[in-house]
């Protein structure tokens, strides 16, 4: 089973978020993700870690042309002269030659310069420096002015969605208009939403973890998580979440766990800006 965006891009049902992931030890961790069968890994300017990821990528014992690997550009990049660079430089540090999915971070809708950033990667991918261009946490009303402005459509959004924060709205949205909704923090940061009723009562249903139920949770409701992990042995239970199917009731109940604003810091684009 693969996500599948209007456009063709098509993307495995989980993959790797890195945040934090750095320096040898992070690079370390990538090489056994994609190893163990992880095909999309989710890097980041703002992450300080395109190097690391991008190493681990290289060092892995899998052809380049099967890993999918993302970025983000920074917000203090966005005009369309400093994206230009700030795309070519990605491309420079990861040594992968090309770059296969970039996402403009943050709208910023305040500086008003998105457009030009999303400019910037649909030329970048023009010039092949970049296969695919999507954003995360855009809003509906940022994604609708990219396409009045440029007649391009993102191919993915990656917005914050776990059970207490599921935005069935911007799901239905993406879905009606072939844009991928990837997720992130997909688990809530763990803790308290893995010790819930729904979540355990479903692991326990499966004979699987907590962690794993929430993972299918995402995979049942068509959103693609990207879980972060080191270890070895979660990288691979993660993973394996993707041949895990809940039940229409069990998704209903861990559904229902969404709280009125349920983001975990507040992180509301419409005002919320990274630079």
């Amino acid at each position: 089973m693969t996500h599948r965006a209007s456009s063709g891009l098509t993307l495995p049902m989980i993959g790797l978020g890195t945040y934090g992931l750095r320096g040898f030890t992070g690079s370390a961790a990538v090489r056994t993700a994609v190893e163990s069968g992880y095909r999309l890994v989710d890097s980041a300017f703002n992450y300080e870690n395109e190097a690391a990821v991008a190493e681990g990528c290289r060092a892995a014992a899998v052809d380049r042309g099967e890993i999918l690997y993302t970025t983000k550009l920074a917000g203090r990049h966005h005009r369309y002269d400093k994206a230009a660079v700030a795309l070519e430089e990605s491309v420079l540090r990861t040594g992968l030659g090309y770059i296969d999915l970039v996402l403009i971070h943050w709208p910023n809708p305040s500086q008003s310069l998105f457009v030009d950033a999303w400019r910037a990667l649909i030329d970048a991918r023009e010039r092949g420096v970049i296969r695919h261009i999507g954003v995360s946490n855009f809003l509906p009303e940022h994604l609708e002015t990219l396409e009045e402005e440029t007649g391009v459509r993102p191919e993915v959004n990656q917005v914050e969605m776990h059970p207490y924060f599921p935005q069935d709205e911007a799901l239905a949205y993406h879905a009606d208009r072939g844009i991928i909704t990837q997720a992130w923090s997909p688990i809530g940061k763990g803790g308290e939403l893995l010790a819930e009723a729904p979540v355990v009562d479903t692991a326990a249903a499966h004979g699987i973890t907590a962690t794993q139920a929430v993972l299918a949770w995402h995979v049942r409701r068509g959103s693609l998580p990207l879980p972060k992990s080191a270890d070895v042995k979660r990288q691979a239970e993660n993973l394996a979440a993707a041949e895990v199917v809940l039940t229409e009731a069990e998704e209903a109940a861990i559904s229902a766990l969404s709280r009125p604003d349920g983001r975990l810091r507040g992180q509301d684009p419409a005002v919320y800006e990274e630079f």
